[in-house]
């Protein structure tokens, strides 16, 4: 079960790092704020049949705690997007890359027992994200460093409250009211900031948006829920640096950007660290790692 767990997190991983090079296409014909409408809207319509087919599944939306969730997981992508608008993306990269560090202490000050080698696992990712990001070229504005800061403790905030969340009828259940109730949460803030979305887009953006709606929100999502329910907090949170691995490795393969030694010190830190936490938790004693229920990064 575990190994399964393990492949849904490096699934849930890739697809979030293809937001990056889908998320550039986007911004070159809308804001940051209609994008993310739009993914929303489009995982929405996708989720609508796991989130409506029986009562117990819509019964869920009942929940304050899938409320809360939902909501979270929503303005946790607004934050972070608009932040993106004012911070380069190598400092961008760079935060996002000391996410499964907070989630690891978030365990442990949650009570959960974390793994010598977890620890090493994530401590090994973390610096090697740091590494993909480069060093910090200082492009970026207070507001957008507070932005993207706000918008890794709102994430972090998302997964707690979803630890909480009532048992789900189905596997989509949870992940489908999720971003159906982010959606609902998005679209008054996107309208207020700038009104009606531009839908006259290009081809290639329009690809873009279902890609991100369909694949990197709501099956990510899903992907995330599943292998993060059977796994240790801290374990789970180390894949998340394989999203800056996926976006600078479309860079470099599709993008034509220079594979520097950093970017490949970085790539193995952020795989080695990974398969030190397989093992570690492969090692440990059932007891020895509590998992995080059903949180739908």
């Amino acid at each position: 079960m575990k190994r399964v767990a393990f492949l849904a997190l490096i699934l849930a991983g890739t697809l979030w790092g293809l937001g990056f090079p889908l998320g550039k296409l986007i911004l070159r014909e809308t804001d940051a704020a209609h994008m993310v409408l739009l993914r929303f809207i489009v995982a929405a319509v996708v989720a609508a049949p796991f989130a409506l087919r029986t009562p117990e599944a819509r019964a869920l939306f009942k929940s304050p705690v899938m409320l809360a969730s939902g909501a979270l997981y929503g303005v946790a992508f607004m934050v972070q997007f608009e932040g993106l608008a004012h911070v380069s993306v190598t400092l961008a990269a760079l935060l996002v890359g000391a996410m499964p560090a907070l989630i690891a202490v978030c365990a442990k000050v949650m009570g959960e027992k974390v793994s010598r080698a977890s620890w090493m696992g994530v401590g090994a990712a973390t610096l090697g994200a740091a590494l993909i990001a480069g060093k910090p070229d200082g492009a970026g504005s207070l507001l957008g460093v507070a932005l993207s800061l706000g918008s890794l403790l709102i994430f972090l905030a998302w997964l707690v409250v979803l630890k909480r969340a009532p048992k789900a009828p189905t596997p989509m259940a949870i992940p489908a009211v999720t971003v159906i109730v982010a959606a609902f949460t998005v679209l008054p803030i996107a309208f207020v900031m700038h009104g009606p979305p531009k839908l006259d887009l290009s081809p290639i953006a329009w690809t873009s948006v279902l890609g991100l709606g369909a694949l990197s929100t709501l099956l990510a999502t899903a992907a995330w829920q599943y292998g993060s329910s059977r796994v240790g907090s801290a374990s789970a949170g180390v894949f998340i640096n394989i999203e800056p691995l996926m976006g600078a490795s479309i860079g470099v393969l599709l993008l034509g950007d220079h594979l520097t030694l950093a970017l490949a010190v970085g790539g193995l830190m952020i795989i080695a660290g990974s398969f030190v936490v397989v093992l570690g938790e492969r090692q440990a004693e059932p007891g020895d790692l509590q998992a995080a229920p059903a949180p739908a990064p």
